[in-house]
């Protein structure tokens, strides 16, 4: 087996391969040129250019559907602000923090103590009582002395585990300190992630914001275009296979990060079968790969409560074959609740959860009017039936149902 392990390894080193440079299709990757967000791009700036004369700048929330763009404005434009506050001697330092990260943002302590160590403040994974973490991360913005952009990328997913304790914190810091500032950036997927904030946090948070449309499939075709330019080998794309790239992701909400996803793998694929051109088949191929992948990653990946309702949902449509409606899922939901011991959520969080599986593909559910007796979801799964009897095992192992 080593043998044929070490033969196969050489062999590859010396295949031809369809990519020049893989980074450019990486989600993290931040070209020279934003295309199709000037606009946004020129709101950022003039929010956070303040920061530039000493002064804070205002919060920014930051909202739009997954693929948007608004992770790499983001981005962009504070990598160019520090470069000028760099160049020129500003005290000005930006944090990122990616919230859905289990080991940075689920519990606050954690969150708390991953900003005071990006301050250089050692703190230990466990152990000590919240206060204290606050009471260092404070002591560490004070010996500062200086400006600090916090980002927290998908910040609704940062409530959803802790609560809105810790963004109350974070919004009030600068009515206690004295010597350095803090602004927030808040990034998020879900449009109706701050209508369930407390009004404090909300007014504070909100003090900008800027909504990121989707691309459309041209948008789309430029953005893949300007990646494919620097990733791949000239002419290792075949005519018509931007353009379905495009299509593909334009149907899914304009998710450029899907398109990029796609053409990367697509690439992988064209590798692994020896070709030297991208094919259409090889997009093709690519999405049914990500479908399944993407999915299986969502659902093992929710928290508990999500894990609920989604497993709601497929019991539901089950016993029933046909579509269903938010009332009926509520009410399995309730009965699972009480059986696996987790606290009963209200409805209309329920509401908005299947929203949130209806911005992912995974369920489609259009409100429809009963009149006098107010609105509903007609719901419907959209996850593939052959992955179906995985993912409903998987729930069942997780919430132990």
């Amino acid at each position: 087996m080593e043998k044929g392990l070490g033969v196969f390894f050489e062999a590859f080193l010396n295949k031809e391969s369809v990519f020049f440079d893989k980074k450019a299709l990486q989600s993290s990757y931040i070209p020279e040129t934003i295309l199709h967000r000037e606009d946004q791009v020129k709101q950022i700036a003039n929010i956070l250019a303040p920061a530039l004369r000493g002064d804070k700048p205002s919060n920014l929330f930051v909202y739009g559907k997954t693929g948007a763009g608004k992770t790499l404005a983001i981005r962009y434009t504070t990598q160019k602000l520090t470069e000028i506050a760099e160049r020129e001697s500003i005290p000005l330092k930006t944090i990122y923090v990616n919230c859905k990260l289990k080991r940075s943002a689920d519990t606050e302590y954690r969150l708390i103590a991953q900003l005071a160590r990006e301050l250089g403040k050692s703190i230990p994974p466990t152990g000590l009582p919240t206060e204290e973490v606050y009471k260092s991360f404070f002591k560490a913005l004070n010996r500062q002395n200086q400006n600090y952009i916090l980002i927290l990328d998908e910040i609704d997913q940062l409530v959803d585990k802790t609560g809105d304790n810790a963004l109350y914190n974070l919004t009030r810091i600068n009515e206690e300190q004295t010597e350095s500032q803090i602004s927030i950036i808040g990034i998020s997927n879900n449009l109706m992630f701050v209508d369930g904030l407390d009004p404090r946090v909300r007014s504070s948070l909100s003090e900008e914001e800027i909504l990121f449309p989707p691309y459309n499939a041209l948008q789309l075709q430029a953005i893949l275009k300007q990646r494919a330019e620097t990733s791949f080998k000239k002419d290792a794309i075949e005519q018509g296979v931007i353009e379905k790239c495009a299509a593909y992701a334009a149907r899914d909400h304009g998710d450029a990060r899907r398109a990029l996803e796609l053409l990367r793998v697509a690439g992988e694929i064209a590798d692994r079968k020896n070709s030297d051109k991208i094919t259409i088949e090889h997009i093709d191929l690519a999405e049914q790969k990500i479908d399944r992948d993407r999915i299986i990653d969502i659902t093992s990946t929710q928290p508990k409560q999500y894990q609920l309702v989604l497993y709601s949902i497929i019991s539901s449509q089950t016993q029933k074959n046909t579509n269903i409606f938010t009332g009926e899922v509520y009410e399995l939901y309730k009965s699972l609740c009480s059986k696996t011991n987790i606290n009963i959520l209200t409805q209309r969080r329920v509401s908005d959860i299947i929203s949130e599986f209806d911005m992912l593909g995974m369920v489609n559910a259009k409100v429809i009017s009963k009149g006098r007796y107010g609105r509903t979801r007609n719901i419907s799964i959209e996850i593939p039936e052959n992955l179906l009897p995985r993912i409903k095992s998987m729930l069942e192992d997780s919430i132990r149902v």
